[in-house]
Parts: structure tokens; sequence; C-alpha cells
């Protein structure tokens, strides 16, 4: 084991070298400063003027060089001379190095073997190790826990006493961080401190720590702590030592203050990680997650099967739930017991029967009766019981007065059992997530009605025909976005004429959905008795403004197969995308004039000669908005893919959807692609309106 550095720095060393025939080849300053001699003086004589002469016999220098050709390694006590005269007694260490010649040395001793000697004062070495032994007992010994910490405030040493107190054997402790093995709820002023010794050299005295250690992880301990620096090499930070006095029984007020940080760093956290979605699933597992592994060792959270949303619980008949979370950092066979269930029938006369019927969390030992009592089945309570679980507190999820479900949070039997304060942190843990998990339901079921409401208000086949081939997608938001009012149709209007529409009422919900149809519907409607676009527009625009619509886009175009050319209008919309047959994008509509509701402008339409083959893109901004982006961004992203889009239509869009909506819709998202084709025989204008106002198209 080598020396450590600080300890080397305590006691001077001379080192020298030495030829075969005992003359000095190299001279160090320690040298110089142990026998007096300077280098010049030294260097190339016999090193026997370095030590008293014998009485008889070979010199110590001769006896160096020899021991160490013959040995390898040699140490001794030996006297050695001063240049003054006076006799010390010094350790000694030697050995040989080959090729180590001194450059002064005769170029016919370069390569040759040097002996290397390390010397140093006895005295000084008998005070080291004295004091070497002194530390070996004290830590071996000592009732009071000893550390030292490297310049990176790991653990390179500590004695029995502490490796005790953590639980944690010694050579796990080393080369580990103290905040790995005394986990403090003081948000990192422990580890600030011993920062502070290291770099600022001050000493701290009885300082007063609250922790606990993953060797006894459900035991609080208080320490008095006392840390100091330790001396390192020039320019280095130094290392810390310290002595740690366990005084929990004494500071037990201090204890039960870190117990109620704890509990609240508990709920702090379970309120920032709890109900971050409407979802009730995940949020089911945003509970389970936030508990372990500091509160308990496993965790489930179960939904109750009401036959009716208002029926109330009774104690003299089984109860059903769903289990819709679980979790837990135990070993098999609890993970396969948790995981197995998915729906569980309750006895009566089970635990969670006594708990509903206080409605308070409840703390029950796993033992024979509970299992046989409250898994109903014998293969189910075995297994309960080689599970590990020594304790469970079963606490009711209950919000606006209903009992929504059942939360259990389970303890190993290695652990202490729940106490009074973990029931009532329990109960605040269950009714934080219980609102939530209620919010997620109520939210879930009104998304639910307004994607039904949707889906049933859109068509499922537009109208087709022989020279327009339509695909066309519905993409809902995600369940972290409410269903919105996009809607879209495809409309076989009279002498062979084509209508399609895409519009978008701003909003979420219900009331997006219900306004919504009522667009379409008068859209539908009107598309047969409304020859020209702007005229179809101005009508829906009233509709809008008569049923209360503040806002909605349109885009409504009509076809003609049998000339080739479509007239088109838009009330706020995003423009008609146009792909022709060299694979050239153009756009249309891309004045979009006001949306629907705002009344008092007249809408102007765009007429378009299209060729045959021309494939047109109409959509909704969730194709092309995205958080972050500019829609222009997304535009030449979706002209892009258009400009692709010579294949199948159905192979396309879902082409399309994926190109653009890698991670899936999270706005509500419509697109429709129509391939144009044209009408074989004689071909006549469409019928136009007298009066009315177009534009020529591009």
């Amino acid at each position: 084991m080598s020396e450590p550095g600080p300890l080397l720095e305590q006691v001077p060393v001379a080192v020298f070298g030495l030829d075969a025939a005992g003359r000095v080849r190299y001279w160090g300053p320690g040298a110089e400063d142990l026998f007096g001699y300077g280098a010049a003086t030294a260097l190339s004589r016999p090193a026997a003027a370095l030590f008293p002469a014998p009485p008889e016999g070979p010199g110590p220098a001769e006896r160096l060089v020899e021991r160490a050709l013959a040995l390898g390694y040699w140490r001794a006590r030996l006297p050695a001379l001063h240049r003054d005269g006076t006799v010390m007694d010094c350790g000694f260490r030697v050995f040989p190095v080959t090729g180590s010649a001194d450059a002064d040395a005769d170029a016919d001793a370069a390569g040759a073997t040097v002996v290397m000697a390390l010397a140093s004062r006895g005295e000084e070495l008998d005070r080291v190790k004295t004091n070497l032994a002194f530390l070996d007992a004290l830590f071996e010994t000592c009732p009071i826990g000893l550390v030292m910490l490297d310049e990176e405030l790991r653990y390179v040493h500590l004695n029995q006493a502490l490796a005790d107190m953590d639980g944690i054997p010694v050579a796990d402790h080393l080369g580990r961080d103290p905040a790995e093995i005394m986990i403090t709820a003081d948000g990192g002023e422990f580890r600030r401190m011993l920062s502070a010794v290291a770099d600022e050299g001050r000493p701290l005295v009885g300082v007063l720590v609250g922790m606990r250690t993953p060797g006894r992880p459900d035991v609080d301990q208080v320490r008095s702590v006392s840390l100091f620096p330790l001396s390192g090499t020039a320019g280095s930070r130094a290392g810390v030592g310290g002595l740690l006095v366990d005084v929990t029984d004494r500071e037990q007020a201090l204890l039960e203050a870190t117990a109620a940080r704890r509990r609240l760093a508990l709920l702090d956290r379970a309120g920032a990680l709890i109900g971050t979605t409407l979802d009730v699933d995940t949020t089911a597992r945003e509970l389970v997650e936030a508990v372990m592994p500091d509160f308990c060792d496993g965790s489930v959270v179960e939904m109750v099967e009401w036959t009716y949303p208002s029926e109330a619980f009774d104690p003299d008949l089984p109860l059903s739930t769903r289990r819709i979370a679980s979790g837990t950092v135990l070993p098999p066979p609890a993970p396969g017991l948790l995981a197995a269930l998915d729906r569980v029938t309750y006895p009566p006369g089970s635990g969670i029967h006594r708990m509903l019927s206080t409605g308070r969390p409840l703390c029950v030992r796993v033992d024979e009766e509970f299992a046989a009592r409250t898994a109903g089945h014998r293969d189910l309570a075995r297994q309960l019981l080689d599970s590990g679980v020594g304790w469970v507190v079963i606490a009711p999820l209950i919000a606006r007065g209903h009992v929504q479900g059942i939360t259990v949070f389970a303890r190993a039997a290695s652990r202490p059992a729940f106490t009074e304060q973990d029931l009532g942190l329990a109960g605040e843990l269950a009714s934080r997530a219980a609102l939530c998990l209620d919010n997620a339901r109520l939210y879930s079921r009104v998304q639910d009605i307004s994607l039904t409401l949707q889906r049933a208000l859109l068509p499922t086949a537009p109208d087709t025909t022989a020279q327009v081939d339509v695909a066309h997608r519905y993409l809902p938001g995600s369940r972290a976005t409410e269903v919105g009012g996009d809607w879209y149709d495809v409309i076989a209007l009279p002498d062979g004429r084509v209508a399609l529409v895409v519009g978008d009422v701003m909003g979420h919900g219900v009331p997006a959905a219900a306004s919504m149809g009522r667009l379409h519907i008068t859209a539908r409607a009107l598309a047969r008795h409304c020859p020209d676009p702007e005229g179809l527009l101005a009508e829906l625009d009233a509709a809008a403004q008569d049923t209360g619509i503040e806002l909605a886009t349109c885009l409504y175009v009509v076809y003609d197969p049998r000339t080739g050319r479509a007239r088109l209008a838009n009330a706020g919309h995003p423009p008609l995308l146009v792909r022709h047959p060299d694979g050239t994008v153009e756009t249309l509509g891309d004045l979009p004039g006001v949306p629907l509701g705002v009344g008092g402008v007249p809408f102007r339409s765009t007429r378009a000669e299209l060729p045959d083959g021309a494939v047109l893109a109409l959509y909704t901004d969730g194709l092309v908005e995205a958080r972050g982006q500019d829609i222009d961004a997304g535009l030449d992203a979706l002209r892009t893919e258009l400009a692709r889009a010579a294949g199948p239509l159905e192979q396309e869009a879902d082409r399309i959807l994926a190109a653009l909506l890698p991670d899936g819709a999270t706005d509500d998202t419509v697109l429709v692609l129509a391939r144009l084709g044209r009408t074989r025989g004689e071909a006549r204008e469409p019928y136009e309106e007298p009066g009315v106002r177009s534009d020529p198209g591009r």
C-alpha cells in the first residue's frame, strides 16, 4: 500500500543513487539537506563518506549496494554521518534501477545498474509510525463515527462505528458521495457544509443533522457532526475529516421536525407529479410513482365499478374494482401479483369494506386473517402472504362526496409499520389524487361526448363521382387537447358538378362540435341551391350570426368536370393547394377574407382551370400549425409532401399525415385529397348567376 501524499510531506526524504562500486551517481535536494553535502561535492565520490567507518568488515554503503542487487529491495536502520560529523539514526530503502546513470558520469557507465536509496531520519519515521498506530487503534476501537473524505468529497476511510450507524458495510462506502449514504431533507445544506470546509478550510463543530440512510431507510436519525479540513498537496483542494455522534434520543424534537419536513416534501412532490394530464390512467400511475420508495414499497390504484353513477356503498355486498395502476420495488412474487390482477372483487368483511365504512384510511397488518378476508381466493391469499408485504394502508378515493375508488400503500415486513402521521399523509395523498382522478374522469366523459357528437356529424361516406376520386382523413386531437370543430364534406351537385368544403369552428368541446354540426348541415343543404361559392359563404355567415357562432373558417370549392374549371371562395381558412400532374404545387384562395360570423364584409370567389389529374388538398390548421413553428413553415412542408403525391390517394393521405404529424395530432386535423378528372363529351360553360363578380384564376 502506498503512503498518502500528506504523510510524506511530514517526513523529509533524501534520494540518492549509487553505482556497483559504491560511488554516488545521483544526488537529490533532500540528500543535500540530510547529509549536508552539495551535489558538486557528493557526485562521483565514494558513498562511504556518508556513514561512520565500521570497526571491521564491509561498510554500510557496500552493504546497501550488495543487498539491493541481491534481493531487489532492502530496508534497514543504519547510522549515517552528517558533513559536520554528527551521527544520525536513519531508515534506508534501496532498490536497483537499470539504465539510470547520470549524464555527467563516465560514458562507459551509461546503461549500468544504479542502486537508488531513500533515506529519512529515524525519529521522523518513529513519529509517523506512532501516529499511524494511534490512528489505526482509534479507527478500530472508537465508539464515535470517524470518516475521511478525499478532495472530491468521497469516502476513503471510515471506522466500523460509522458503518454500524449507517447500516452499510465499510467497503460499500468507499468511493461514494456522502449524499448517497446520509440522505437529508435539508435541500442540500449538509453537502454545502462539506464543500465549505474543503474550500474555505474552516472547521465546523457540533452541527445537528437529521437524516436517513439506505441501510436504515425507515429510521430517522439525528447526528452531531464535526468537520475539519485535511491537509492536501500544494495547490490542491483539501479533503475533509469528520466525527459523527448519534444523538437521536436527545434530539427527538429535531427528529420530528425532520420527519415533518419529509412528509411535506412528499406532499409537495406528489402535488407536482399527480394530475399533469386529464387522463385517468396516467393520473393513477403518477400517484403510484410519487409514493415509492420513500413512503412505501408498493402501491395500487383501483376504481370502483358502480352499477350506476349515484350508487351508494353497501357493506353487505361484494365490491368490484378495476385496477388501473400498480407498482412495487419488492422482488418477486410481488410484481407478478400486482400485475396479474385487472378486476378485483372484494367480499363483504374485507379490509376494503372496513375502510369504506368509515371513509378514513386504515392500517392493517398482512396476516392470515387479512389475506383470507381480502383476497377472497386461497391462491391469491397465499401469494399475498409470500409477497413480503407486512403492512398496508388502504385509503379511499373520495371526490365531491362520492367514492371513486381505493388506493393501497404497502410496506415490506422488514420496514416499520405505518404511524398515525403516515395515516394522515396517506389520507392527504388520496384526497389530492381523488380530485385529480375525478377531474380526469369528468373531462374524459365530456371528451367522449364531444368526439362521439363530432364523428356522428362528420360524413362517413362523402359523395363521389367517376370524375373525382377522394381520400379523406379526420384525426382528433390528443387527450390533452379538447375535441375541436373541424369538419369537411364532398357533395355531388346537379349537372355533374362536385363541391368540396372544409371548415373549422373556433373553440373546443361540445359547443364547438355542435356549432360544427350546424354549419355542416347548413352547407350541405345550401350547396344544391347556391350556384356560386361566395353566395354559399354569405348564407353560412348569416346562419353563423343567427346561431351565435362567433368565429369559424371555411373553404368552399365547386369543380365542373365537363370544363375542368373550378370556383372557390374562402372565409378565413388556410388556402387550397393544387398539385399539377407535373408535380408542381399551386396555391389558390390565399386571400382568405373574413371568417364566418363576423358579418358586414362581402365574399369574393376565384376561378381557375385545372388540368386532368390535378390533386386538390383541403385541410385544417392542425396539419400545418405547431407550437413554436410559423404557419408558413408548415405550409411549405405540406407543399413538399403534396408534390410527391403521385400514388393512390388513400396511400398518399396516410403518408402526408405521418410526415407532418409524426408524434400524432395535438389539435384536430382534417385532410381531404381529391384527384380531378374530365367528363368526355360536349363541354359547356357552367351556370353562373348574372351580376356575380369573379376574379380570374391564376
